[in-house]
């Protein structure tokens, strides 16, 4: 499986950071199967550090041979919600995977979220307005030995343009 980072830097050697933010899978490092998502990851990261580069790190993961304990999300079900709800709150202390796969909640599905959050959407209306959107992936590595198995195999230079 071919994995992309965005950043403003070249990830040679993924390693886990403490993020001053909940993001929706916790704390891990964060890729995704789509090239387009991945570049306009890295320009936001541009953009939110004032730099001048975007880059995106191309990874090669063979999920078949690894032993990993991996949570996956088919669909943005409920479980999902729960899940990505819980991270975003900080209040999450179920069981760590070492890896998770999902649905990635871009800037629409924040607004969704954020009504959610207010409680001023349910549950069941959060996930019907949920469904109806495209949501991209994400495969997080949560963990010191998910991380020895994920291969960098090189990069995009992407010098400030939208596209690759």
């Amino acid at each position: 499986m071919i994995l992309y980072h965005g950043s403003d830097v070249v990830v040679k050697k993924a390693i886990l950071l403490k993020s001053k933010r909940t993001l929706d899978f916790g704390a891990g490092f964060y890729t995704t199967t789509n090239k387009k998502q991945a570049v306009s990851f890295a320009h936001k990261v541009m953009m939110r550090n004032d730099s001048q580069i975007k880059v995106v790190s191309i990874y090669d993961f063979d999920r078949v041979k690894q032993r990993l304990d991996v949570l996956e999300f088919d669909v943005p079900n409920a479980n999902w919600l729960d899940f990505v709800f819980a991270n975003r709150q900080g209040i999450y202390n179920d069981k760590q995977y070492d890896i998770v796969i999902g649905a990635v909640a871009d800037d629409a599905i924040y607004r969704v979220f954020g009504l959610y959050e207010a409680e001023l959407l349910s549950r069941e209306e959060t996930l019907k307005r949920l469904k109806i959107r495209k949501l991209y992936n994400q495969v997080t590595f949560c963990t010191e030995r998910a991380l020895t198995k994920l291969k960098y195999i090189g990069k995009l230079n992407l010098h400030n343009e939208e596209g690759e």
